[in-house]
């Protein structure tokens, strides 16, 4: 997916908010950059690798993760906070028959903490908006093609809620550490738009 994103707009006007909020003395930036600064800093796919090996390693777990994932990420010392709000994070797993994948349609909300900065295709009009109505044809785009009998569930991130996709893990893979089961993961799949 290579479609051409432009955020000058929306750009200019987060510039402006953050002007009228800083004059009216309910922001200092200073503050929102060091805020900035330190979420970033721990924002990284790796985070989401993580999440991932646990839930296939550890049955437990991955229950806990699947039933409420904010109270699941402190276990492995990971969370949703870190930038101005905590947000919650909805985790959905794929199976035989049911795979998902993630959108934000509205704009690009995404668990950045979990899975770093976006990928520019995750904030593009085209993908946005094409992945709601022909996600199997999205999906064949990125060269991953599902049976014709697998349902396909898209799920629409919020300012509030950002989801996460656990992938199948993949055969033949018991013997495998966390740390190795790590490697397999990327971050595609966990916005369902690969395998794994």
């Amino acid at each position: 997916m290579t479609d051409h994103h432009d955020d000058a707009p929306i750009a200019a006007q987060v510039r402006e908010l953050e002007a009228l909020l800083e004059e009216k003395g309910l922001l200092d930036a200073q503050e929102l950059d060091r805020a900035l600064e330190a979420f970033t800093a721990k924002a990284s796919p790796a985070n989401g690798f993580r999440v991932v090996a646990r839930a296939w390693a550890d049955e437990d777990f991955k229950a806990k993760l699947l039933e409420n994932a904010n109270e699941a990420l402190p276990l492995i010392g990971l969370s949703m906070g870190g930038g101005l709000q905590v947000q919650t994070l909805k985790v959905v797993e794929n199976t035989a028959d049911v795979h998902n994948v993630v959108v934000c349609t509205l704009c690009s909300c995404y668990p950045i903490a979990l899975l770093g900065p976006s990928p520019t295709w995750y904030k593009s009009t085209t993908y946005r908006s094409r992945v709601v109505s022909h996600p199997r044809e999205v999906l064949g785009q990125f060269g991953f093609t599902l049976p014709d009998d697998t349902e396909i569930r898209v799920w629409d991130a919020t300012s509030e809620v950002r989801y996460l996709v656990l992938p199948r893990r993949p055969e033949n893979t018991e013997h495998l550490t966390e740390h190795e089961l790590q490697q397999l993961v990327t971050r595609n799949g966990l916005i369902g738009t690969a395998p794994v």
